[in-house]
């Protein structure tokens, strides 16, 4: 995933998050409709990136059994395509938790 990937992507959960913020004011069913849908895409993501991790880990566990029909340069592909998944669900949860300390020092 490139860096503007990326920074799209960390976008996207701000803007989400600073959504979420805004309609706190407007009423509770609001703010538990988007806490339900923010949720279920953090888990599909986290979710994905497990797959990843995984298939990643079962093509080298082929490649290392001798399976001919799996190169080492695929291996390595899907362990960097895996690395890279991991690396970003990181900082998404690094922008996360600063975000939430951001709310939560804001004086209501």
């Amino acid at each position: 995933m490139s860096t503007p990937a990326i920074q799209s992507a960390l976008q996207q959960l701000q803007s989400l998050a600073t959504q979420a913020a805004g309609s706190a004011a407007q009423g509770q069913a609001s703010t538990s409709a988007a806490s339900s849908a923010f949720g279920g895409e953090l888990q599909a993501a986290i979710q994905r990136i497990n797959r990843l991790q995984q298939a990643a880990s079962a093509r080298g566990e082929a490649f290392q059994s001798g399976d001919p029909n799996v190169a080492l340069n695929d291996v390595m592909v899907d362990m960097q395509k895996a690395s890279v998944a991991f690396q970003m669900g990181v900082q998404v949860r690094n922008r996360l938790v600063g975000a939430y300390k951001e709310v939560m020092n804001m004086q209501v």
